[in-house]
């Protein structure tokens, strides 16, 4: 089962008709995005860490690995798992960490190259990216990222350096969050033999735009959860004021989605 999602996954990667992916926050979530049609998932460690009440970066190594086998086992498309640092610093754990992907059923993982608040010397984060590959084999899929835009230090020539070199180690799918520009974009998409993966933002450009650029892979990251939250700060306002309550309309939208997605055949 991993192996023939592994191989839907990568099929589904192509430069030029990016395949957009969304990130759902649970099982619940998941099962709606596939019914509305999407081909493929990614698990959000920020969506994730907010329904448990906690802040990104606090999920445990089991938790994420539960998670993400919750999430794949709720849907039939391939699905990608967050597991941001690897939940290590070294190369030997990092493996250790993947060793217990291929059992989740997931189909393609990422990893990071910021660890414990700075971004990995970019040795060290190669060094971890070898040690994924070889971990996981040839049974999930695995992208490397480069977390420069993200952290705070939007350097163009060290992303893209570190993308080849991860690249080099055996990353299927490379990954530099943040990454907005067009003309950025486009660098790192020529400088590089493997599918790019863009995270969409109100800085970036659309998907059409992207798909000119070459880009093989669009996915929202915590996005869809906090708009989910952010409309709830709406329905509270209905809540609290003295009617008409309009959310009803979109209750019934949502409820009748929801029963189509857990139960098509009823």
């Amino acid at each position: 089962m991993t192996e023939s999602r592994a191989a839907a996954f990568r099929a589904l990667h192509l430069p030029g008709d990016p395949l957009v992916m969304p990130n759902p926050w649970d099982a619940g979530s998941a099962r709606i995005l596939v019914a509305l049609g999407f081909a493929a998932l990614a698990t959000t460690s920020s969506g994730y860490a907010l329904t448990l009440g906690r802040s990104d970066g606090s999920v445990s190594r089991d938790e994420a690995l539960a998670h993400s086998a919750s999430v794949a086992s709720s849907v039939e498309v391939p699905v990608n798992a967050d597991l941001e640092d690897g939940f290590a610093a070294g190369p030997e754990e990092v493996a250790a960490t993947m060793a217990l992907v291929t059992a989740t059923g997931v189909a393609g993982c990422s990893l990071e190259d910021w660890h414990d608040g700075a971004i990995l010397p970019a040795d060290q984060a190669t060094e971890r990216v070898a040690a994924a590959r070889e971990a996981l084999g040839g049974e999930v899929v695995l992208t490397a990222r480069a977390e420069n835009f993200l952290r705070g230090n939007p350097d163009l020539a060290d992303t893209v350096e570190r993308l080849q070199a991860y690249a080099a180690a055996g990353a299927d799918v490379l990954y530099a969050p943040f990454l907005t520009s067009a003309d950025d974009i486009r660098a790192v998409v020529s400088s590089v033999d493997r599918p790019v993966n863009v995270l969409l933002t109100q800085q970036t450009p659309t998907i059409p735009e992207l798909a000119e650029l070459g880009v093989a892979r669009v996915s929202v990251g915590g996005a869809f959860a906090f708009a989910a939250y952010g409309s709830l700060v709406g329905l509270a306002a209905q809540l609290r004021g003295p009617g008409p309550y309009a959310y009803f309309a979109e209750v019934a939208r949502g409820g009748e989605l929801a029963r189509r997605a857990i139960d098509p055949g009823s």
